[in-house]
Order: structure tokens, then C-alpha cells, then sequence
């Protein structure tokens, strides 16, 4: 392992000349070499294309083909930095992520050119991969060899967005040598070697993927094995077909794969590790019975300011011990929230105030966000980064993630984590998904939300409820929405944004029950505020607003 480098420049130099499997895509195979190679006739294209006095910024808007990894290699050759497009935004927003960042050239393929028809790019070179034009622009730089002159450690390599449900998303600066840091902390958290092979199925456009996959990869000199898109179905073929021995994962797609269905076959196969977030305790032991391979939930701000890394001994649930600086606060006070009181089950008692948000009052390696200095000032305040992100901690000093901030719920005065609530309704036995948000009521001020994916009896759902002992009085859903499947972003999120948008306007089936009544009965056409419907709910934006994340429980 390449210990020593500084830069992701310099752990692409390191390759070259290596003959080694480096990247594998479908039916084709690189080698290091050849992939050291084709970053650095990209880097000095990339160098001639950009315009002396311009950011050296470059968008990619690809799926995972080899020419991501490529063009990453380039812009980190080049000096220049990487702004992931995601493919999934659609007009004026996804014009404004690339002219936002200063993207001076946009390398896509022809399946993403739809995205761009109409839109106004000025000033921006657009690159299309899958074309003789490509290859013959590349064909003058086919000899050019890897140069370190251009790249530091301190220089900007990834712009990338964070998740963007409340305006505009913001993109988070790293730099090379905090790539590179990062990719050699998990190469050696996890043990990973050079006869590693990475899986890498989550889009490379998102930071876990490049971050958490391709730069330990990178660091280790292992093979990288690219899914165009991820796939539940293609997921077991995949890691036997490459020999794949670790991956990453964000959001529903552990659930995803745990949906494909048992075969007698699930545990031929080379993978030992999964690292991702939002898994889940019970998807997570799920997966490792049936495939036997263990999933190590972490957490590191999207930012980079906080990070809580798992070790041997950390509790089921648990994302890991808090290292010094890492505290817990109740975002009203300032003050430290007290320590988690569980029940002989493992379940949380004291929520309202033992949930807080996660600061970092250590040293802190955020970098900050492109061009939105008041973003930055909301993360920096009272000499601590504050994550956003809310935890509790148990008596041992263990944190256990309990969602986002901005999707807290304030439901008579008392402040509930909607991800808690997740977690305890998870467990009926219909829900194959569940996400929980306020919708405004001009009373208590938030009620509580679920959409539940999966199949819904109303009888049966009250009598789940009645029957959880750290259900609080004020978390059971008021109203339920049933759907078929639960709407997902292109990293298997849930858009939680769109459904609390939608509210009780939506076209499936919502459930609902009175104040002090046990059942739940069928929301009627007869709309909100009269006999048969609620309690004077309103349409418009809640006191939650952003994307939250699965919890994990003990």
C-alpha cells in the first residue's frame, strides 16, 4: 500500500507501469497502467481546454463508465477539481449545478445529451465520450505521461453536492490531500490490500462512492469494478462475476437486495465487507445471515467535519465510540444532552432528551462549501462544527445516529426525531419501507406523517402501535400513506422532501384517525376539516425540511 502519498495525483502516478487488473466494466478490463494512462492523456487535454484565468473546474455527468475514474484521475493530474452532475436533476436546476460551479467543460455520454437540449451553458465546452469526436480529440495526447508539477495536497478536487431538498444543493469542497487521507483511513480500518476488488455500484456523481470506494481503492492499488447503475438483481452476479470483496452502500439498497429473495446459492461468493450508511440493525443482520458478509455502518458528515468511526466492541446499533471533541447538544441550549436510557429490549426511553446534534468541538477538516459563505457560518458557529445530523450517546460513550435536524417534528410542544419514529415502525410486520415527517396543523403545530411501503391493514397497524413500549404519546402517526413502493433518489434515498410536499394531496390511499381514537379510517375525498376528515390540516411547507437518514437502534 502506498502509504505515503499526499495527493490522489500521486497515487495515480504510483500505477503506472503497474499491469495489474486496475478497472473492470462489463465484458472490458484496464490495467493500472492503462488507467494511469488514459488519466493523463485526459489531464493534458483537460489542460489545454481550460482557460488560463477560469476555475479549473470540470463537470462529469456520467454514469459509472471507466471515463468517470478517468476524468477523476485527470482533473487530480491537472490540478483542477470535479463537480459530480447528477443525472437525475432536470433543467434550469441541473444548468445551475454546473454554471454554480464554474464548470468551464462537461464530459458526458450521449444517453445524458436529453439533459442538456435547451439549456443555456455559456462558456461551457460539453465533451460527449461515446463519440469519434471524443477519440479523435484524445488521440493528439495518446504518449502524455503523469506530471505531479500541477497538484498539491491543499489543492480543490471534488465539488460535490449535498443534498439539495431545501433550495439549492450546496457543493462541498475536498481537497486532494483529505481524499487521499480518507481513502488510506479506510484501507486501514478495514484491512484492505492490493488483492482487494472494489464494487463500486453507488453513482460516482455522490461523494460515498468516490470517497469510500474508489479512493481506498486507489491508495491500496486494488481493482475497481464499476455497475453502471445499481441493480438488487445484478448485485450477487456482479461480486461473482468480478470476484468483488468490498463495497459501499447509501440509502434503501441493502433493503433492495434483502427484496431479490433467498436462493440456496447467497453465500458463493468472494465478498467479506460492506460499508455505507443507512442500512439499518435489522437489514444489516439480515444481509449477514443470509450472505454472511458483515455490513459496518459508519458515519462521516458529507462535509467532512465530523466522522465517528466503528470498532471492534462497538454495540449493535451503534455507529461507534465518540472520539474527543465529539459531543452531543441540545440545539436550544447549548448544553450537553444527557446519556441514552434504554429498556431490557434496547430500546431508547428518554428520546426528547437524550436525541441532540453531533458537534465537533475538536479539530475539524471541513472545508467548506463553493461560493455560499452564510452555509458555512451555519456549519461553523461557537467555536464547534455543528453536523446537522442528530445522535444520543449511550453511558460507554457509543453515539447511535437518530436522522437529520430539519427533520425533527414539534408535535404539542414536544420535539420528536422522525427517524425515531421510523425505527419503531419498521418493526410491523407490512412495512417493507417507512419514512416519517410532520405535515402542518394550525393547532399542535406538526402532525405526524408515515408513508408506509408495503402492505397496510388498519386493524392490525393500531394494535402494533398499542403494543410498543417506547412508542411516546405524541409519536404515532396521525395520518398514513400506503404505497407500493417508496420513492427513491438516485442513490436510494428516500425523497422525503416530495412526499412531505405532497402532504395529504397525494393520489394513493391515506389513513387517519382521530384524536384519542384507537382506529384508523380512510381518508375520504370529503377533503380536510369537515365530518369525515382531519382536523383542520393545511397544505404548505412543514417546520422540517431536508432529507433525513435510516436510524440505527440497539
Amino acid at each position: 500500500m502506498d502509504s505515503g502519498a499526499s495527493t490522489v495525483a500521486e497515487l495515480i502516478t504510483a500505477r503506472w507501469g503497474d499491469d495489474r487488473p486496475g478497472l473492470r466494466w462489463e465484458d472490458r478490463t484496464l490495467t493500472h497502467h492503462e488507467v494511469a494512462a488514459g488519466a493523463a492523456s485526459r489531464a493534458a487535454l483537460l489542460t489545454d481546454l481550460l482557460p488560463p484565468a477560469a476555475e479549473p473546474h470540470l463537470g462529469v455527468l456520467l454514469d459509472n463508465t471507466p471515463e468517470f475514474p478517468l476524468w477523476l484521475g485527470a482533473a487530480a493530474l491537472a490540478g483542477a477539481a470535479v463537480a459530480g452532475i447528477n443525472p437525475t436533476r432536470r433543467g434550469a436546476e441541473l444548468a445551475r449545478d454546473v454554471l454554480h460551479t464554474e464548470c468551464r467543460v462537461l464530459v458526458t455520454e450521449r444517453a445524458h445529451l436529453p439533459l442538456l437540449e435547451g439549456l443555456n451553458l455559456p462558456g461551457v465546452r460539453v465533451l460527449v465520450t461515446d463519440t469519434t469526436e471524443y477519440d479523435e480529440l484524445l488521440t493528439p495526447y495518446a504518449d502524455a505521461r503523469p506530471d505531479l508539477v500541477r497538484a498539491g495536497p491543499r489543492d480543490r478536487f471534488l465539488l460535490y453536492f449535498t443534498s439539495g431538498s431545501t433550495g439549492a444543493p450546496k457543493a462541498a469542497l475536498c481537497s486532494q490531500g483529505r481524499l487521499a487521507a480518507a481513502g488510506r483511513s479506510l484501507a486501514d480500518q478495514f484491512s484492505l490490500s492490493a488483492d482487494d476488488v472494489h464494487y463500486v455500484c453507488m453513482p460516482m456523481f455522490h461523494g460515498n462512492a468516490v470517497i469510500a470506494d474508489w479512493a481506498p481503492a486507489l491508495v491500496t492499488g486494488a481493482t475497481v469494478a464499476l455497475r453502471r447503475r445499481f441493480s438488487a438483481s445484478g448485485f450477487l452476479p456482479d461480486v461473482r462475476r468480478y470476484g468483488a470483496t468490498y463495497f459501499t452502500y447509501v440509502g434503501r439498497a441493502i433493503q433492495y437486495v434483502l427484496a431479490t429473495g433467498p436462493r440456496p446459492d447467497d453465500r458463493d461468493h468472494t465478498l467479506r465487507l460492506g460499508f455505507g450508511t443507512e442500512a439499518g440493525a435489522v437489514d444489516a443482520a439480515a444481509f449477514e445471515r443470509r450472505f454472511g458478509v458483515r455490513l459496518v455502518e459508519g458515519y462521516g458528515s458529507s462535509e467532512g467535519g465530523a466522522a465517528v468511526q466503528w470498532s471492534p466492541g462497538t454495540p449493535t446499533g451503534a455507529v461507534g465510540r465518540a472520539a474527543p471533541g465529539l459531543v452531543v447538544l441540545d440545539g436550544e441550549t447549548g448544553e450537553e444532552c444527557p446519556a441514552a436510557v434504554f429498556d431490557g429490549a434496547g430500546r431508547l426511553l428518554n428520546g426528547d432528551e437524550a436525541i441532540g446534534e453531533l458537534v465537533n468541538r475538536g479539530p475539524s477538516p471541513f472545508e467548506g462549501y463553493w461560493r455560499n459563505p452564510r452555509a458555512e457560518a451555519e456549519r461553523r458557529r461557537d467555536g464547534g462544527y455543528w453536523t446537522g445530523d442528530l445522535f444520543y450517546r449511550d453511558t460507554d460513550g457509543y453515539l447511535y445516529f437518530a436522522g437529520r435536524t430539519d427533520d425533527r417534528l414539534r408535535v404539542d410542544g414536544e420535539n420528536l426525531a422522525a427517524a425515531m419514529i421510523e425505527t419503531i415502525l419498521a418493526r410491523y410486520k407490512g412495512a417493507e419501507a417507512v419514512c416519517v415527517y410532520a405535515v402542518p396543523d394550525p393547532v399542535t403545530g406538526d402532525q405526524v406523517m408515515a408513508t408506509i411501503a408495503g402492505s397496510f391493514d388498519p386493524e392490525s397497524f393500531a394494535t402494533f402501535l398499542a403494543a410498543q413500549p417506547d412508542l411516546g404519546t405524541k409519536m404515532a402517526p396521525r395520518f398514513v400513506r400506503v404505497v407500493e413502493r417508496m420513492p427513491v433518489t438516485a442513490t436510494s434515498k428516500i425523497r422525503r422532501a416530495e412526499l412531505r410536499r405532497e402532504g395529504l394531496c397525494c393520489p394513493d390511499p391515506v389513513w387517519w384517525r382521530r384524536p384519542g381514537e384507537y382506529t384508523y379510517r380512510r381518508l375520504t375525498d370529503a377533503g380536510p376539516g369537515n365530518a369525515e376528515g382531519p382536523l383542520a390540516p393545511t397544505r404548505g411547507p412543514s417546520s422540517v425540511r431536508r432529507q433525513g437518514l435510516e436510524p440505527r437502534t440497539r
